[in-house]
């Protein structure tokens, strides 16, 4: 096996009252500093199909839609927009997704995955447009998890009321490897 080159840090969050969170940080294993621009890119799009384990996943957009959209027709990448201020991407390919999140790393976006993320969600993409990646918390628990992507700062924050930071570690750790990336679980 190859050497190390990065290390995803899983570990739970308190947001506070019944808000249940892990957080992921993606760091350059040399300098600890986190991990950004093209390999980080590849690599999170390696992982969020893991995470989402073979359910449906889509990223939520919520600012600078022009932008997003105009790289969308351009890349030919299929997305939606149901709510006045909110682009969903459906389960886009590998190939899609690596230059779409090496593009948009400095932005924060949204992930959701799961059986309810393959239909538009009209309530919560229009509270996406009025309250950012807030309105996940009150909409998480109808999926296997919402995600808030910081990933130009190279982490990722999940609220999931069914993956705990033991199984999020076990979907992640083998795709992670093969990337050179060690998962470790802190607390």
């Amino acid at each position: 096996m190859a050497a190390l080159r990065s290390v995803l840090e899983v570990g739970p969050l308190g947001l506070g009252g019944e808000v249940k969170a892990t957080s992921l940080e993606l760091l350059d294993l040399a300098s600890a500093e986190p991990l950004s621009g093209p390999a980080a890119a590849g690599i999170w799009t390696a992982l969020f199909p893991s995470l989402a384990g073979g359910e449906f996943l889509v990223f939520d957009f919520f600012s600078h839609l022009q932008r997003v959209r105009e790289f969308c027709l351009t890349k030919k990448i299929s997305f939606r927009e149901d709510a006045a201020r909110c682009l969903v991407i459906p389960q886009p390919l590998r190939e899609q997704a690596v230059p779409l999140l090496e593009r948009f790393m400095e932005e924060t976006f949204g992930a959701r995955a799961g059986a309810a993320a393959r239909t538009s969600d009209a309530a919560l993409e229009e509270e996406l447009s009025r309250r950012g990646l807030d309105a996940y918390q009150a909409a998480y628990k109808r999926y296997t998890f919402c995600a808030v992507c910081e990933l130009g700062k190279g982490w990722v924050t999940l609220l999931s009321e069914t993956l705990w930071t033991t199984e999020i570690v076990r979907r992640l750790r083998k795709p992670a490897e093969q990337l050179q990336v060690e998962v470790r679980r802190i607390s």
